[in-house]
């Protein structure tokens, strides 16, 4: 009589119990974190103008060392306020990122990050391609080189814009603002060499080339041999330094995607192909 008094008393005991919690526990579920989005970090429009960050705003970079393919880990540069998520497809060799993040620009950056460290001449190279073709026109997706993972940190970039936009950029110094050379819309090739020239859409595939302290921009606009473009410009990194590809959507809040693939990713100069 003992026990089994013990038993229904235990029994509702633990009834109460999951009754207290159960309630607690829909209610987080349903109630997903508020994102709140400064200004200075939404997107230009029409009737708004993005500007710098403030120059006291960091984010810790949230960073996994999970190898995948080419690359010894993945970061998001400057924690977006949506987290992003990269994979890796091993038959196709296609990378695809989804990030958020509100730019790769100004004095901070936020994006999805596939690095590795490497020191000395570098030449890396990949096709770009948007799978939503919709997305806002200033996305970015890069080859880029830099000093830290941290969201202010030296860097030199080749980034290909969603609405066609081309050009090397860099960050000369931590914390300062990127400056830019921009390339023209057939990739400095001749007319003669494009095809339907009044439909030129986006460049195929960048390249980026470190030798030195020299970094030069390359591409490929219709599958043609990749070649540089412009100058190089002149920039030291001490080493090691991180080398890899990556993508912002411009949106602070709002997850978009691109693919890269053929990665060329060579630990000496004169290898873009």
């Amino acid at each position: 009589m003992k026990t089994g008094f013990l038993k229904y008393s235990s029994l509702l005991f633990l009834s109460v119990l999951v009754w207290s919690v159960t309630p607690h526990l829909a209610v987080a579920q349903k109630t997903p974190a508020k994102v709140e989005v400064p200004d200075w970090a939404l997107p230009g429009s029409a009737t708004h103008k993005q500007v710098p960050p403030p120059l006291d705003f960091y984010r810790e970079t949230r960073t996994s060392n999970k190898k995948i393919g080419v690359f010894e880990g993945q970061s998001d540069v400057g924690a977006a306020l949506v987290p992003g998520s990269s994979s890796y497809n091993a038959a196709t060799k296609q990378y695809t990122i989804n990030s958020a993040g509100y730019n790769i620009w100004y004095t901070r950056d936020e994006f999805r990050y596939l690095w590795k460290k490497m020191d000395g001449d570098v030449s890396l190279a990949a096709d770009i391609n948007f799978p939503d073709k919709e997305g806002y026109l200033d996305r970015k997706a890069v080859v880029i080189i830099r000093q830290s993972l941290e969201d202010d940190a030296k860097e030199a970039m080749v980034a290909l814009h969603g609405g066609g936009l081309l050009h090397l950029a860099w960050r000369p110094e931590k914390g300062q603002n990127l400056k830019e050379t921009k390339v023209d819309q057939r990739g400095g090739l001749p007319a003669s060499q494009i095809p339907n020239e009044k439909e030129i859409g986006l460049a195929k595939r960048i390249g980026i080339e470190k030798r030195g302290n020299n970094f030069a921009l390359f591409v490929s606009m219709a599958g043609e041999p990749m070649h540089q473009v412009g100058e190089a410009i002149q920039l030291p990194f001490d080493g090691p330094f991180y080398v890899g590809i990556g993508f912002c959507s411009h949106l602070p809040d709002k997850v978009d995607t691109a693919v890269l693939s053929k990665v060329v990713l060579e630990n000496a100069a004169g290898k873009v192909q």
